[in-house]
C-alpha cells in the first residue's frame, strides 16, 4: 500500500489551529511538513497549557504531530533568505499571518512563485487577502460572533452562545486540505502552482448553509431553539426513565418509523398536528411532551435497542466518547512515543482501501530539525550552521 502524498514537501509558517491542522492532515497523508518557527517562542501554543512535555503542550500536540521544526528568525535578512531558499524545494507553502506580514519578510506569493512557479501558496487569515477588513486580526470565537452563529445558538430568550470548540478553524483546515489537493491534482496537467486565499470569515459565512438560505428565501431570522433543530422536528434531547437521549427523526420517513417501531404510536404519524415538518414545528412542544411521556416508561438502554435503526444516542461525556468501543473500532485513537511516556492522540478520519496513512510521530521540540533540513536541502556546512546559530538566526 502506498502513502498518498509521499514525496510532497510542505513549508509550514502557520501557528495555533487552522493552518497547523491543515498541515497535520497533509503529514498524516504522507507529506513531509517543515514547520518554520520563531527561534525564541516557537508556535504561540507550545506553552499554552501545563499538560504534556515542556515546550510541547497538549494543545500543540493536537495540531503538530509528524512535523519537522526549523527555527529561523524571519526578522533578519539572512533568515528571510534561508526561508526563500527552502521554498524553492517545496511543493506547498501554508501561512496564516495577517495579510502584509509575509510581504514584510520578503516571502509573499509573487516573490516565491516567481522563483518556484510550481509552488502552491496557501494564505489563511481572518478576513482574507482583500477587502476592507483584511488588515484586522481575528480568532475563531470572534468569527462565530460576526457571522451570526452565536446569535442562533442557545435557548430562547437566553444570551448568544459560542461553540466551545474551534469549529471555524477546523472547517477552514479541511477547506485548505481540499483546495491543496485540487491544486496538486491540477498541477499534474499544467505544471503550475496556485495561490489559495482562505478566510475564516468566508468559512463561517459558508457554514451557515440551510440557516442562511432559510433567511434569504423567507426574510425570517431563525429562532434560537436550544437543543432542537430550527427546521426539523422531532430533533431534540428527550428524557427517558433513566437519562436523556438525543434523537434526530425529523423527516416524515424517520418520524413514521419512530412512531411505528419505537414507541408503537402509529397514530401520531397521521395526526393532523404532526403530519408534515411544518405541522410538527408548529406543535413542537406538544409533540415533545407526548414523546417524553412514552420514553419515561423505560430506561435509556431499552429505547436505544429499539432505536438502533434510527439516528439516536446517549449524551456522552468526553471521556466516555473517547473510550467508546466504536472509537477504538474506527482507529480514532493513536499512540506516539514521547520518550518518557506513550501518549494517546486523536487519529485521522481518513480511511482508504488502497492507500495507508503515514505512521504518526511525536510533535517536534522547537528547532529540533533545523540543522538537518538546512544541511540536506540547502547544502549548508556544519561551519555555516554553527555561524547562523551563533548569530541567533537559527536555533
Amino acid at each position: 500500500m502506498s502513502i498518498p502524498l509521499s514525496g510532497i514537501r510542505v513549508l509550514d509558517f502557520s501557528r495555533i489551529i487552522a493552518g497547523p491542522l491543515a498541515t497535520q492532515h497533509l503529514a498524516d497523508l504522507g507529506a513531509e511538513v517543515i514547520k518554520i518557527e520563531n527561534p525564541i517562542t516557537g508556535d504561540e501554543v507550545r506553552g499554552l497549557d501545563s499538560t504534556g512535555q515542556p515546550g510541547i503542550s497538549s494543545f500543540f500536540t493536537a495540531f503538530n504531530r509528524s512535523k519537522k521544526s526549523v527555527a529561523i528568525d524571519l526578522k533578519t535578512n539572512r533568515g528571510q533568505s534561508l526561508a526563500r531558499d527552502l521554498a524553492k524545494h517545496c511543493d506547498v507553502l501554508v501561512e496564516n499571518f495577517r495579510p502584509g506580514v509575509m510581504t514584510k519578510f520578503g516571502l509573499n506569493e509573487s516573490i516565491l512563485r516567481s522563483e518556484n512557479p510550481a509552488l502552491i501558496y496557501v494564505s489563511i487569515s481572518a478576513y482574507g487577502a482583500s477587502g476592507s477588513m483584511s488588515d484586522r486580526p481575528g480568532l475563531d470565537p470572534v468569527l462565530q460572533a460576526e457571522s451570526g452563529m452565536m446569535a442562533m445558538t442557545g435557548f430562547e430568550n437566553g444570551p448568544p452562545l459560542r461553540h466551545p470548540l474551534s469549529i471555524i478553524d477546523t472547517l477552514t483546515a479541511v477547506h485548505a486540505l481540499s483546495a491543496i489537493s485540487v491544486a496538486l491534482y491540477a498541477r499534474t496537467s499544467h505544471g503550475r502552482g496556485d495561490f489559495i486565499d482562505l478566510a475564516l470569515y468566508d468559512t463561517a459565512i459558508g457554514a451557515l448553509n440551510n440557516a442562511a438560505l432559510g433567511y434569504l428565501t423567507s426574510g425570517d431570522l431563525p429562532p434560537k431553539t436550544g437543543n432542537s433543530h430550527m427546521q426539523a422536528t422531532p430533533v431534540d434531547l428527550f428524557q427517558t426513565k433513566t437519562e436523556p437521549l438525543y434523537m434526530a427523526v425529523g423527516s416524515d420517513r424517520l418520524f413514521r418509523r419512530f412512531c411505528e417501531d419505537v414507541i408503537e404510536r402509529p397514530d401520531l404519524a397521521i395526526d393532523d398536528r404532526f403530519k408534515t415538518p411544518a405541522d410538527r414545528r408548529l406543535h413542537r412542544d406538544e409533540l415533545k411532551e407526548i414523546i417524553e411521556g412514552a420514553l419515561k416508561n423505560e430506561p435509556a438502554d431499552f429505547w436505544l435497542e429499539r432505536l438502533r435503526h434510527l439516528p439516536a444516542g446517549k449524551v456522552r461525556s468526553l471521556d466516555n466518547a473517547l473510550r467508546a468501543d466504536e472509537t477504538r473500532e474506527r482507529n480514532m485513537l493513536w499512540t506516539i512515543d514521547q520518550g518518557d511516556r506513550i501518549q494517546e492522540i486523536l487519529g485521522s478520519p481518513f480511511k482508504f482501501d488502497y492507500h495507508e496513512l503515514s505512521p504518526p510521530k511525536p510533535p517536534p521540540q522547537l528547532g529540533a530539525d533545523t540543522r538537518e533540513v538546512l544541511r540536506d536541502l540547502l547544502a549548508l556546512t556544519s561551519e555555516e550552521l554553527d555561524d547562523l546559530r551563533r548569530l541567533r538566526i537559527i536555533r
